[in-house]
């Protein structure tokens, strides 16, 4: 094993490499690999990535292609909780490349799994669990808070079900605690016209979340303290320097974005959402949208007859999804055609269990819910 690691450059040297001579790499060792390997390339993954990836799309949908492929290798171009969801969801004999392990998600980071055990034994101390109550995570968070959903008869959702699934649990259930996303939470929520004094917000470094017993009693959604670095950027003068520089434009935002932001504008949702509006819209419209800068670049490039701005031009590149680039993906790439699994992310079986529960329950509520 000595000889082979030897035999492969270290992550260093390929940072001096040329674009050129990277880009070759890649292909070079993507060919010799062959169907063994499949690279995922997320929406908000920079072009030079996404030019080698033979999947993209968003994170769980990435995770549920690959699965259904036979490769053996699954590189992720993406951030740590998406790797995570690779494996949580993958054939037991393929393995999980993550090209760099710093590419973290800082909203995943907001929500430990030691505070989030530790909000709920409160709520337990203070007796709002003698209330049916529902823990839902974001699809942005670690495998150990989903597996923890699992274990509580709870859900993972994502930005394209919320909804259903929201409408499901209200139905059912006293209250739901949110996390991480305050936003995508929050958002969700009034479109079930619940009050925003009926919303508290938990931060996990305060006593009872910073809250009275009796707020957390009487509320029917407790939110984490949690946002996208990205998404929380976006003000609502964006939205009204934009409709004052470019008449006639439509505002289309995700529901990450901050609660005054989405209900300002003309449209959210999400990514796919956001996708499949500009796709379908009429050639000649107007278009600006809230969401990570690559994505609404990239929009503009395959839609060139519609006029596609920014939001906020100065704003919006995920700078962790950043840290994956070529020469990262190249680094990984050539390190498995020598036969070394660098960076691979594996999640321990019974996390991956309980997590899979609540996956599992995500897809069978929406399934039924359509």
């Amino acid at each position: 094993m000595s000889a082979i690691l030897e035999a492969v450059r270290p992550i260093e040297e390929y940072l001096v490499m040329s674009d050129e001579e990277i880009a070759e790499r890649i292909e070079t060792a993507r060919k010799e690999l062959g169907s063994r390997v499949v690279i995922l390339g997320h929406h908000y993954q920079r072009d030079d990535v996404i030019s080698h990836a033979d999947l993209t799309g968003d994170s769980y949908q990435l995770s549920v292609m690959a699965s259904q492929t036979d490769a053996e290798y699954i590189v992720f171009c993406g951030v740590h909780f998406m790797a995570e969801s690779a494996d949580i969801l993958g054939k037991p004999q393929q393995r999980v490349i993550l090209p760099d392990l710093g590419a973290g998600c800082s909203m995943a980071d907001m929500a430990t799994i030691e505070q989030v055990e530790d909000a709920w034994e409160q709520l337990r101390e203070i007796g709002v669990l003698k209330q049916k109550v529902a823990p839902i995570t974001y699809m942005n968070s670690s495998a150990a808070i989903k597996a923890f959903c699992g274990r509580n008869g709870g859900v993972v959702c994502t930005s394209s079900n919320a909804v259903p699934l929201f409408d499901i649990y209200l139905k059912e259930y006293d209250k739901m605690m949110f996390f991480p996303d305050q936003h995508l939470g929050r958002n969700t929520g009034a479109k079930f016209g619940i009050p925003l004094d009926k919303m508290v917000l938990w931060n996990p470094h305060d006593e009872l979340g910073g809250n009275t017993e009796e707020d957390l009693l009487n509320a029917k959604l407790i939110l984490w303290r949690g946002h996208c670095s990205v998404h929380g950027r976006f003000k609502p003068w964006h939205v009204d320097r934009i409709r004052k520089q470019v008449p006639d434009v439509k505002v289309l935002v995700h529901p990450e974005c901050a609660r005054e932001v989405v209900e300002i504008s003309d449209f959210n949702g999400s990514t796919s959402y956001i996708i499949n509006m500009v796709e379908k819209a009429a050639p000649g419209t107007k278009w600006a949208i809230g969401t990570e800068v690559n994505l609404v670049n990239r929009l503009a490039q395959k839609f060139p007859d519609k006029e596609i701005h920014l939001l906020a031009p100065d704003l919006c590149m995920c700078a962790t999804m950043y840290r994956i680039a070529p020469q990262n993906l190249a680094w990984a790439m050539e390190n498995l055609t020598a036969g070394n699994v660098v960076n691979e992310i594996v999640v321990d079986d019974e996390t991956k269990h309980f997590a899979l529960v609540a996956l599992e329950r995500m897809i069978n509520l929406t399934e039924k819910n359509k």
